[in-house]
């Protein structure tokens, strides 16, 4: 069973990765036009789609590695890596610029109905980054105990999604234009340091203490 700090780790990881603020704006442009109850059915039906998504790489992610002949060691500098990359563009405000133009193009390309799929569940919430933390985290977690308290992890910080995007239009009031930069700056920040540290751990591990 994960201690506490492993769990906070685990928990803060993935919440800053989905950033469920960021994802409320995007969502309202996603679904102009539609009424509450259809918002609210595409908020719901893409975050579960996104939490099994993400439950499957918590389960299955090590042994897909392993059948691939990746360390884990390997894999923790690679995801570190790619979490920094995250964390410069959501410092910088490059990363909301990426999922908007990702967004545009699905309204383009997809029906309506499909929104909840693509790109919602994916990549906007479960995206490379949140995969790339569930598998990492996994590697860290001890046993069935640990691989059933990231899932329920991954749970709370679905639901939190839900929540967000429920209330998108209320959110997206209260943070404002400074709030949102302040708040996904900060997440920046705290996101670069927890990478750097995948990267310090992977480096130990693939080399030895």
């Amino acid at each position: 069973m994960a201690g506490t700090d492993a769990m906070i780790n685990a928990f803060t990881t993935l919440l800053v990765t989905v950033d469920p603020p960021g994802l409320a704006p995007l969502f309202l442009g996603l679904t102009h036009g539609m009424t509450r109850a259809e918002r609210r059915h595409v908020a719901v039906r893409g975050s579960l789609i996104a939490f099994a998504i993400l439950a499957v790489f918590a389960l299955f992610g090590a042994s897909i590695l392993g059948a691939l002949g990746i360390s884990m060691g390997a894999f923790r500098i690679a995801g570190g890596l790619m979490l920094f990359a995250i964390s410069f563009e959501m410092i910088f405000e490059k990363r909301n610029e990426r999922k908007e133009k990702t967004t545009d193009a699905a309204i383009t390309k997809d029906h309506i109905h499909n929104l909840a799929v693509f790109p919602l569940a994916i990549p906007l919430i479960a995206g490379p980054g949140a995969i790339s933390a569930t598998v990492l985290i996994a590697g860290t977690m001890q046993g069935v105990a640990g691989t059933a308290q990231l899932i329920g992890v991954i749970a709370v910080c679905v639901a939190l999604v839900i929540a967000a995007l429920i209330l998108a239009e209320r959110l997206n009031r209260f943070l404002g234009v400074t709030g949102r930069a302040l708040l996904t700056r900060l997440l920046g920040v705290l996101l670069s340091a927890l990478s750097v540290q995948f990267v310090v751990d992977g480096i130990k591990s693939a080399f030895g203490d």
